[in-house]
């Protein structure tokens, strides 16, 4: 995810600012048309559900974990609270808390890594077994950890929740800092969690449920007071996390759909549209969150689902003049389809990363030929 903050940073942030667009999919609309518009609002809107029930079965977890209260219940509570958080607030105020809960969960993290550091010692780390230390699990190959790297680096590029915080921003300059500086800041506080995971079979053995570990740790080692903190910390979070969620893929679902299908109903009330969907998107949300196995398939479904595709025509959109409607709709067709098709019905090793060829040949492939044809229709002429 650091590593996908620097490219949307580096790639994306100036380039898309300067278009002055609402959201991801006006873009599309410029660029490739209706067509293009519509599906790739879908596509986005789907992803971004899904990223939302992972956020909220978090927090059921977190809630589930401290009070000993079954998840299914917390889940649901979590969905109530999160509904009427996000309901009283826009993007603005969306920003402002997230700076406030952003700066709790950076305290809440470095006193539970600190407090497990004086317990044990620096040298928990460095004395873990061997196995421990591979990027490769038992019987996996590089190219499906490869695979599993390009979703979170790639399939998380383009999200209508980060691209929304660019277009929010006051200057071109200011996007590309934000995402720059957001990777900075990922890389340091996300190694905490990821250096308590590495020793957390050694720390808490007796853990069952991988989703409560975090909570399990700070029983051990904080003190009341920093429990407590952690765990305001971690909901602070993911309250943040949902709500941006929510507000950016009700956005899209009004601006990008509603507008098309009910345009006269759109136009009187807009704000009030984008609400109604927020409420709408939100049921979904949580039937997806309970019906689901686990937070990290949640996780890795969302940032794979149509992905392969948005990342060809919006890089080569904003990068070159190459592409037409059609050539762009089939893309993000190929782009939902293939990874479908080479996980379930002909299991490959890398199903991502051959959605990204896909994509990539079928867009530039089709983009060369239609330009050649064009010039023989002129030479013709």
């Amino acid at each position: 995810y650091t590593i996908c903050l620097l490219l949307l940073g580096l790639l994306i942030a100036k380039k898309i600012w300067n278009k002055k667009f609402s959201t991801l999919a006006d873009f599309y609309l410029n660029r490739f048309g209706t067509d293009v518009e519509k599906l790739s609002s879908l596509i986005l809107i789907v992803s971004s559900l899904v990223w939302g029930a992972a956020q909220i079965r978090a927090m059921g977890q977190v809630i589930s974990a401290t009070t000993h209260f079954s998840s299914e219940l917390t889940t649901f509570v979590s969905f109530l609270i999160v509904l009427s958080y996000c309901l009283m607030g826009g993007l603005l105020g969306d920003i402002l808390t997230d700076f406030v809960q952003g700066l709790l969960l950076a305290l809440g993290l470095s006193m539970i890594f600190y407090f497990v550091l004086k317990n044990e010692g620096f040298e928990i780390i460095m004395n873990q077994p061997s196995e421990r230390l591979s990027l490769l699990t038992p019987e996996e190959t590089w190219w499906q950890r490869l695979d599993r790297w390009s979703i979170p680096i790639l399939g998380s590029l383009i999200a209508q929740e980060s691209i929304s915080r660019l277009f929010a921003t006051k200057t071109p300059k200011a996007a590309q800092g934000a995402a720059i500086a957001a990777a900075l800041i990922y890389l340091v506080l996300g190694s905490i969690p990821v250096l308590l995971g590495l020793v957390g079979p050694t720390l808490l053995p007796e853990v069952i449920d991988k989703e409560h570990f975090l909570i399990a740790l700070s029983e051990k080692y904080l003190p009341p007071f920093a429990q407590m903190l952690l765990i305001g910390a971690l909901l602070s979070a993911i309250l943040s996390a949902i709500n941006s969620i929510m507000l950016a893929t009700g956005g899209l679902f009004s601006h990008n759909l509603l507008s098309v299908i009910m345009p006269k109903t759109y136009s009187k009330n807009p704000l009030r549209m984008t609400r109604i969907s927020v409420f709408i998107l939100a049921f979904v949300i949580y039937a997806i969150a309970h019906f689901s196995d686990g937070i990290y398939e949640l996780v890795e479904l969302a940032s794979s689902f149509g992905s392969a595709g948005l990342v060809v025509i919006t890089l080569f959109g904003l990068w070159t003049n190459l592409g037409t409607a059609k050539i762009a709709l089939w893309t993000l067709i190929v782009g939902v389809a293939s990874p479908i098709l080479f996980e379930y019905f002909y299991p490959t090793e890398a199903p991502f990363l051959i959605s990204l060829g896909l994509c990539a040949i079928l867009f530039f492939g089709l983009s060369v030929l239609n330009q050649r044809s064009k010039s023989g229709q002129m030479l013709a002429q």
